[in-house]
Order: C-alpha cells, then structure tokens, then sequence
C-alpha cells in the first residue's frame, strides 16, 4: 500500500501539533515564551481552519452528490403514481359509460 502525499502532509501536520502539545505538558515548552507560544498559537490555529475548511468542503461535497444521485421514485412514489394512473382509468371509463348512456357527467342525480 502505497501512502500518498497529501496524506504524509496531513500525518506531519497532526505530529507536529501533538509534539507541541506533549512539550507543553512535559515541560519543555513553557507559557512564559509569549512570542513563541503566540506563534504556536496562530499556526495551531491556521492549521486547525484549514483542515475545518477542507473537512466541510468534502462533507458538502459527499452531501451534494447523495441528494443529486437518488433520480428514481422510491417505492411509495411509485406506488402514488400507479394509483394515480388507476384513478384516471376508472374517471375515463365512468365518462365512457356516461356518453353511451347519453347523460350528462357532470349533472348529479
């Protein structure tokens, strides 16, 4: 199995932001470093909106093609439509009946 780029990108960036995290709670990185705990700060914070940007693009995207994909009835509709056709079959006997008959359809009894 071969591990595409992207995905080495998106496993570097994930090390990167867990090795800072196990420094800040080791020790190592200290708080009291404003500047590089701001730096630390944006790019924890760039990188967690990009990866949100990515991830709603392709949930969108997912969504999309679920709702655009489904193109026949589903078995209920089916089942109204085939009634609807019986319905207009039987109105057009009763009018057929109505003429050989010779009364007048639309007058009630």
């Amino acid at each position: 199995m071969r591990i595409s780029r992207l995905t080495l990108l998106w496993l570097l960036i994930v090390g990167v932001l867990v090795s800072i995290e196990i420094g800040y709670l080791s020790g190592v990185l200290t708080p009291g470093n404003l500047i590089g705990s701001f730096f630390v700060f944006l790019i924890g914070l760039v990188v967690i909106s990009v990866l949100s940007i990515v991830g709603a693009v392709f949930v969108g995207m997912f969504v999309s093609h679920r709702i655009l994909s489904t193109q026949d009835f589903t078995p209920f509709e089916q089942e109204m439509l085939r009634m609807r056709q019986e319905v207009r079959d039987i109105k057009e006997r009763l009018d057929e009946i109505a003429s050989r008959g010779n009364a007048d359809p639309k007058r009630k009894p």
